[in-house]
């Protein structure tokens, strides 16, 4: 993986993580490059900061294109500013007065780009537990009861950032998208208030009993796709809702707990994992997360399952791969990434396009 910082992981791991999403829209290398000159390294600060100052800067130009009627020029730079200031907010503490208005801020400007795509996605608020989860839904043009994919992100992931990262992977192979943010993430955990859990199977049942109720999709095609944190929902998912004709995990976990078990309690995202699961301490969220396995699930699934994980996977070992997928008794695929070749690190972020036999894949199975 290529390290900006070479001797940070967590920040480097950031840069790469946008510069695979520019081929979308999600920036664009040399201004993100240029950020990452601005910053001083290990001044949390200073990386909100420079993220900010690129992103305001964008929306500038995207204000002044449509001021002018540019509307490809203004989507563009809404786009970057989206995910510039997403990226301002990612070291955010859960306590800190920056971090809604932050939030809220990348939200309106995915939102104002998106509005001027040729083929917007709806904005979506699906019904759970009293309350809601946030969603787009991304509509194949000209497609009638056409295949689905419904979609989860990770630990921090945004349903804005799915756009850039996987929605247009999907779409190009005529299958399309319900992203959605479950418990713990985006909108349903920062103004919802709606944290985590470990049968986050009720979230993918919500999502799918909405999408066959409120959307045009076949109900025999409507595949789970999610990655990161995400592999274990994904997997859960399938294990209990066996109305999914496929399953898609980018990134394996089998036990989140031990993921944990192996980071220290200053660990960088200690604090954001407390707030995505609910508690106080590092004791209780480790307490809790030992909820979060596999182990007596994964051998539920009965559809068609796909995992892929980079060999040198800094976040979750390769090994999880390798249990989910013993563990597993449906028809099967893994594929692993090599630590010798770009795309092994986490979910691939070094090089999407090892990605693109799993969207293949679903395309096979789906589509």
């Amino acid at each position: 993986m290529f390290h900006y910082w070479p001797d940070n992981y967590m920040w480097s791991y950031q840069v790469i993580r946008i510069m695979s999403q520019c081929q979308y829209g999600g920036g664009d290398i040399n201004e993100v490059l240029d950020t990452c000159s601005r910053i001083t390294l290990g001044d949390y600060d200073s990386f909100h900061k420079e993220w900010m100052n690129t992103g305001n800067r964008m929306i500038a130009v995207a204000n002044e294109a449509m001021d002018q009627d540019h509307r490809e020029t203004a989507r563009s730079a809404f786009f970057r500013a989206s995910n510039y200031i997403r990226t301002a907010e990612f070291f955010l503490q859960p306590d800190d007065e920056r971090k809604i208005p932050t939030y809220k801020k990348s939200v309106e400007a995915f939102r104002k780009g998106a509005e001027l795509l040729e083929n917007a996605p709806k904005v979506l608020e699906i019904p759970f537990e009293g309350s809601f989860m946030p969603a787009y839904h991304y509509q194949v043009p000209g497609v009638k009861r056409g295949p689905l994919v419904i979609m989860f992100g990770g630990l921090d992931s945004t349903a804005e950032e799915m756009f850039y990262s996987t929605v247009p992977f999907l779409l190009e192979r005529g299958i399309s998208v319900l992203a959605v943010e479950g418990p713990g993430q985006g909108a349903a955990l920062r103004l919802n208030h709606i944290v985590s859990r470990y049968d986050m199977n009720v979230a993918g049942t919500a999502a799918l009993e909405y999408a066959l109720s409120n959307l045009d999709v076949n109900p025999e095609r409507i595949g789970i796709l999610a990655f990161s944190m995400g592999g274990y929902h994904a997997a859960r998912m399938a294990a209990f809702e066996p109305r999914f004709k496929a399953c898609a995990i980018l990134g394996a976990v089998y036990d989140y707990g031990e993921v944990w078990r192996n980071r220290p309690d200053n660990h960088p995202l200690s604090r954001i994992i407390q707030h995505v699961i609910g508690v106080e301490t590092m004791p209780e969220a480790r307490e809790k997360l030992n909820n979060f396995t596999l182990d007596g699930v994964a051998e539920k699934i009965t559809c068609p399952t796909y995992v892929i994980h980079g060999e040198n996977d800094r976040n979750v070992p390769i090994s999880h791969a390798y249990r989910v997928y013993n563990a597993m008794k449906c028809p099967r695929v893994l594929k692993v990434v090599p630590a010798s070749s770009t795309g092994s690190a986490h979910c691939q972020l070094d090089n999407i396009t090892e990605t693109f036999s799993l969207f293949d894949w679903l395309k096979q199975q789906l589509a």
